[in-house]
């Protein structure tokens, strides 16, 4: 005798619902914990910049609990991270793209390429880390082809880097355990052979 038994199969479809106040998230975890790997095993020493705030309003429900209820940044940002690493400073902005066929160029600041622009200009190590979430690729795209294509589109008015460009002529980066983003192998590569 077979028993046969069946499941519901029909489920309800649920909309997966996008918080983008979290985007990016997942990216700054992961470099959080390939900088704490390289901290820890005397690697490199770097670092997330704490954004700069002004607080306005504080409220005191009680003695010990003050809860911030109005800031603002005082600056806008640079970049996500910086360090040190063989010697060399290094910043770097940590971005997430969206997109199947081209990394927007509004995802970067004018103020972040000037920053960028300067560090490189004083010998430091400039890129931007980017991945790719629908392909699951990340790249480290060095500051000489951000700029290129920075200027391009004030000349011209493009506002994107193609995927094609990150396949030619940026470094892709292997995802790991540890650590989960190994940067700094690609570094090696490039400034470091």
């Amino acid at each position: 005798m077979v028993i046969r038994m069946n499941f519901p199969t029909k489920k309800k479809e649920q909309k997966k619902v996008i918080n983008k106040a979290n985007l990016g998230m997942d990216l700054e975890q992961a470099i959080n914990e390939s900088n704490t790997y390289y901290l820890n095993n005397d690697i490199a020493v770097i670092h997330k910049k704490p954004t700069p705030v002004q607080i306005v309003k504080v409220n005191y429900p009680s003695r010990n609990k003050a809860v911030i209820t109005e800031a603002y940044y005082k600056t806008p940002s640079t970049t996500d991270y910086n360090g040190i690493y063989k010697g060399k400073y290094i910043d770097f902005d940590a971005k997430e793209n969206h997109n199947k066929t081209a990394f927007p160029l509004a995802n970067v600041s004018a103020h972040q390429v000037e920053h960028l622009r300067a560090v490189q200009a004083h010998g430091g190590i400039a890129f931007l880390l980017v991945v790719w979430n629908m392909y699951d690729e990340y790249y480290l795209l060095p500051f000489d082809v951000l700029f290129e294509y920075w200027n391009a589109s004030l000349k011209d008015g493009r506002k994107s880097i193609p995927y094609e460009a990150f396949k030619t002529r940026a470094y892709p980066i292997k995802h790991g355990y540890l650590p989960r983003i190994p940067y700094l192998k690609v570094i090696d590569e490039i400034y470091f052979k």
